[in-house]
């Protein structure tokens, strides 16, 4: 039942499809600066009830109208005219996105009341700092800091319809089809002004594929035959990217990105504020979203300790939005997450154990690999560890700092060290294809600078003395972390990379004394 549902926490396919629901059921409005907001839903009221709104700031003021009935937006399109061709011409694509004028602007301007518009980014790292000085405690500031970036219940919105008017573009080809958010967007660890990953998924058109059961006939498409998935993924992104490009009401920059490992289509999605990159159904990846997803519902810790994480590494230049040789911030959660495994009593349970506790239709083999695991968060039985952030960061730090990644390989599925499998300087399993590795692409000086930037911050937060730094009004705690450490202690770090770097040398020779013995094993094998 609906009553059911709203007390416990919902699955992760009941929230994706509420929000999807949802987002059919919105339209997107720029709107003249001097609006009045009354007037405005007094005459949206009169296509059908408007069920929540909201205004944000977006090269002007645009609001997002999510009506209670999907047929008050057919009533609403009906009512709307096509922009005159006087300097333009115009391809009569009518989508979700209006444009409001007044049509006398001088007599509505007398009763305007201010909006409130919502933030769709999170405030910049000097003003937070400021906030993190006032709190209390290291665990308040990194609450502070998850509420300052977490995506809010609006820029949730925004996101899904921004994939649902993408969808109106891919239903014009296929009628079936979906368009669906994965990664940041839904795995309840993405920031205000991240990305938008969208993906266009066919299987809902899984209803077909149960074959005719009655009658002497096998019935099925003619379908166009491609020699390989891969191409068939790309001609069809092809065509959704000009389609977007050529008709798409504010959609600008459409890059094709088709011979990448997983081919993408990029563009920035100017209605909503959103970069976009849309793909073809990739399940895996949605695992993943769904698994971080758990992860992130299971205890308020997990959010709070991931999000500080990143953003310090932001800071220190740890992590890039460019692709580079840096730690992704996937790698990284994934960090936090090996590590939260790793406490006694253990925070999250290893996948092994969400495998176990999976029913038959949590099962899910996606090209071989095994990516079953529990989805109704009812049955993980809560932590007993009752460890708080401020001693969680500073042991984050102190367990990385001191982890042996020459020997040791990150495997979230047993949560614990297992040695590598291959000479990666930083090497974390991937949850579900299991001979991959999700920082591959992190060089040896990347990861030394990680483990000399965590060195140091433990040894920040251990020397500390709290009250004396608040007496002085200096920063304090995260405040302090969130600081990039400076001149003063450029010497400091260098001697703790003289150490890592002795270790690089000598695990060098090491490899080089195995590989020397094996090659010579091997010469005497033959």
């Amino acid at each position: 039942t609906d009553a059911e549902v709203s007390t416990r926490k919902k699955t992760f396919a009941e929230v994706q499809t509420e929000r999807l629901e949802q987002a059919e059921r919105t339209v997107l409005i720029k709107c003249p600066s001097k609006i009045n907001e009354k007037k405005l839903l007094q005459y949206l009221s009169s296509h059908g009830n408007v069920k929540s709104h909201f205004f944000f700031e977006n090269r002007g003021i645009s609001a997002l109208i999510e009506f209670s009935e999907k047929s008050s937006i057919a009533s609403l399109q009906d009512a709307v005219g096509i922009p005159g061709a006087s300097e333009h011409h115009v391809v009569p694509f009518k989508s979700r996105l209006f444009t409001f004028t007044l049509k006398n602007p001088v007599s509505q301007r007398m009763e305007e009341t201010p909006l409130h518009l919502s933030p769709q980014c999170h405030i910049p790292v000097k003003d937070l700092i400021q906030k993190l000085c006032l709190a209390d405690s290291i665990s308040s500031q990194m609450y502070i800091l998850l509420n300052e970036y977490q995506l809010t219940e609006e820029n949730i919105k925004l996101r899904f319809l921004a994939c649902s008017l993408v969808r109106d573009f891919a239903r014009a080809y296929f009628p079936d089809s979906t368009v669906k958010p994965f990664g940041s967007s839904v795995n309840t660890f993405g920031k205000l002004g991240s990305d938008v990953d969208m993906f266009l998924d066919f299987h809902d058109t899984g209803k077909h594929a149960t074959k005719m059961k009655k009658g002497p006939f096998e019935m099925e498409y003619q379908m166009k035959r491609l020699p390989s998935e891969r191409l068939a993924t790309q001609r069809i992104l092809s065509v959704i990217g000009d389609c977007l490009d050529n008709f798409g009401p504010g959609c600008a920059n459409v890059q094709k990105i088709l011979h990448a490992r997983c081919p993408l289509v990029k563009f920035s999605h100017q209605p909503t504020g959103f970069q976009c990159d849309l793909s073809v159904s990739n399940s895996i990846a949605t695992r993943s979203s769904e698994l971080l997803y758990i992860y992130g519902c299971l205890d308020s810790r997990v959010r709070a300790l991931v999000f500080t994480i990143r953003c310090w590494a932001r800071v220190h230049g740890l992590t890039n939005s460019a692709p580079g040789t840096w730690i992704t911030n996937f790698s990284l959660t994934m960090m936090v997450m090996f590590f939260l495994q790793k406490r006694l009593p253990p925070i999250i349970p290893t996948l092994d154990q969400l495998k176990e506790l999976a029913d038959e239709k949590d099962k899910h083999i996606i090209g071989g690999c095994d990516c079953s695991f529990v989805s109704d968060l009812r049955k993980i039985k809560p932590t007993k560890n009752t460890e708080t952030l401020d001693v969680l960061l500073g042991e984050f730090f102190e367990y990385f700092g001191n982890f042996d990644f020459r020997k040791n390989s990150i495997n979230l599925r047993k949560g614990k060290e297992v040695n590598k499998p291959e000479s990666s300087p930083l090497y974390i399993w991937n949850p579900f294809e299991q001979d991959l590795n999700i920082s591959k692409n992190v060089n040896q000086p990347q990861l030394e600078k990680f483990i000399a930037m965590a060195r140091e911050s433990a040894w920040i937060l251990q020397k500390e003395d709290k009250t004396q730094q608040m007496i002085d009004k200096e920063p304090w705690g995260l405040a302090a972390l969130l600081i990039p450490f400076g001149k003063s202690n450029s010497n400091r770090i260098k001697n703790r990379m003289k150490g890592i770097g002795s270790e690089t040398i000598k695990s060098l020779l090491d490899s080089l004394k195995l590989n020397n013995a094996s090659s010579q094993q091997k010469a005497v094998g033959k």
